[in-house]
């Protein structure tokens, strides 16, 4: 048995015309973005031709991501020779736990994309409610980061690596944050443009909108654990995985802890499937003995050393 995980990607990875060889060259993706489309009408559209801002916009954005990803894993499990590849465990970068939760086979593909396309409104609608920003913080101490968000009342948002941190929540707290930070001498503090404060508590009204929609889906046993983004902990149990979809729109993302947890159960392969390579640089900075195979095409599945 080939010892791997299943990561996922997140909000930001998107570009115009990812997965169009997916859908040419396979027919269990087509089938998937053709799927997506009765769901939500002229995604794909979107997803291969844009324009980028309507691409990224609240009503595609997300969506998008997850069918792409959804679909480069259904183009990978058809080809013979990766047929019989069960994940030791799968986790996702924020949206991207969203994926990993259906690609589980917790809820079905349409199901997700429902929740997804839920879970991005809400988040959406929060953000209009205070004014929010995030920013990148890379090459700081992390003691010293905690104690200044604890003084200025800047919150975390992604534990991404052992170098990179991102702070999040009320525009001005942020910024007084990240003011501390590059006077302390930060390598590099680099705001980010995003339309709120995601991973905050500014997120909170979201909250109990998308637990309604989760409560009304029936949730299956997971085929493989999922290593939440909440606490970097595997669940399979379909009330434990329901309660950190909930919980992950406001707590911090802890991704290093989660590849540190699957690492340490003695998994060394990753495959990073969907749009972009930003899972891999991350892990490179955790650990650079874990090896991170991307899946962003159909050639990427042949070149795979299993």
């Amino acid at each position: 048995m080939i010892n791997v995980a299943y990561i996922f990607p997140g909000q930001g990875a998107q570009e115009v015309g990812m997965g169009r060889e997916f859908y040419d060259a396979s027919p269990e993706a087509r089938e998937v973005f053709d799927h997506a489309d009765s769901v939500i009408s002229g995604l794909t559209e979107v997803i291969f031709n844009g324009p980028q801002e309507k691409l990224t916009s609240t009503a595609y954005c997300q969506p998008a991501i997850f069918t792409y990803s959804i679909a480069a894993l259904h183009a990978f499990q058809a080809h013979p020779k990766f047929k019989n590849i069960q994940p030791q465990f799968a986790c996702g970068l924020s949206l991207g736990e969203c994926t990993a939760v259906a690609a589980a086979g917790v809820l079905s593909f349409e199901e997700m994309l429902r929740l997804v396309e839920r879970r991005s409104a809400f988040m959406e609608e929060a953000t209009h409610v205070k004014k929010g920003a995030m920013t990148a913080i890379i090459g700081f101490d992390h003691d010293e980061l905690l104690k200044i968000c604890a003084e200025t009342g800047a919150e975390i948002a992604n534990f991404n690596s052992l170098e990179q941190t991102v702070i999040t929540g009320e525009a001005s707290r942020v910024a007084a944050a990240s003011r501390i930070i590059e006077e302390q001498g930060a390598k590099r503090v680099v705001p980010l443009d995003v339309s709120g404060a995601f991973h905050s508590s500014l997120m909170a009204s979201a909250v109990p909108n998308f637990q309604n929609e989760l409560n009304a889906m029936k949730f299956k046993l997971a085929a493989f654990p999922i290593v939440s983004n909440v606490d970097g902990q595997p669940a399979s149990n379909s009330e434990d995985i329901r309660s950190n979809l909930a919980k992950q729109i406001t707590s911090s993302v802890q991704w290093v802890k989660s590849v540190q947890f699957i690492a340490g159960q003695g998994v060394k392969n990753f495959l990073e499937i969907g749009p972009g390579n930003i899972l891999r640089g991350l892990i490179r900075k955790i650990d650079p003995d874990l090896k991170v195979y991307n899946i962003r095409k159909p050639e990427d599945i042949d070149k795979l050393p299993f």
